[in-house]
């Protein structure tokens, strides 16, 4: 599938889900293409406006005692499967010695129960359905449904991050994060490489030091 993102120039590559438009009606589920770059644009695209159907917000925190905090905010855009896609905007700080200058990978989790229990590892790999899918957070990255850019943390300890992503929706669907898991958003404490590698490699970025539940904000009727 493909970002489009404007704050956060990261080399992520991915594949492109080749799922029908609606009126043809989707692939079976979880089914994508494999190994196929998708092209990485520098700014979000100009013009898009959202469906008036679909909201979602993270709010996000570190562990007990932590000051990291924000917010990733999902709204799912018009004529949305699967382009343009779901626009995904980050903001989360905190001091120097928790969430450092630079790059920490930020992804899409597979599991909301627990997962933002410290240390989260109840979230799971990375959002990734099946029947092909491989939610493994180093091995099958940066081609999980749910891996987006980095977010990118400046000298006063503020970060975001600014994108589109063709990989999910907010809708019900195959590719729905509103699964019967939930899904979580992550942030790491190291930078999102944008290669695979071996298990528990750390490519991906690393421990995990913050964590919120995406929770539905917005449903028109």
């Amino acid at each position: 599938m493909e970002f489009r993102e404007r704050v956060a120039r990261v080399g992520l590559s991915g594949v492109l889900v080749a799922l029908a438009a609606c009126g043809g009606g989707p692939k079976a589920s979880g089914e994508r293409a494999s190994g196929a770059p998708a092209s990485v644009a520098t700014e979000t695209a100009p013009g898009l406006e959202s469906a008036g159907r679909v909201r979602a917000r993270a709010t996000i925190a570190g562990p007990p005692g932590s000051s990291i905090k924000g917010e990733v905010t999902f709204v799912e855009l018009a004529e949305n499967f699967p382009v343009p896609g779901v626009k995904v905007d980050a903001t989360i700080s905190g001091p120097s010695g928790e969430l450092a200058p630079g790059n920490h990978g930020l992804h899409i989790h597979e599991n909301a129960k627990g997962g933002c229990v410290p240390p989260y590892t109840a979230a799971g790999g990375h959002f990734d359905p099946g029947p092909v899918g491989n939610a493994d957070p180093d091995v099958n990255h940066p081609y999980h449904m749910g891996d987006i850019p980095n977010l990118v943390v400046d000298r006063l300890g503020v970060g975001a991050m600014d994108a589109t992503t063709s990989r999910i929706t907010l809708s019900p669907g195959p590719l729905s994060i509103f699964d019967g898991n939930g899904s979580v958003v992550i942030v790491h404490q190291n930078p999102d490489s944008g290669v695979p590698g071996p298990v528990k490699s750390g490519v991906s970025g690393g421990p995990r030091i913050a964590c919120g539940v995406i929770e539905l904000v917005e449903k028109s009727r």
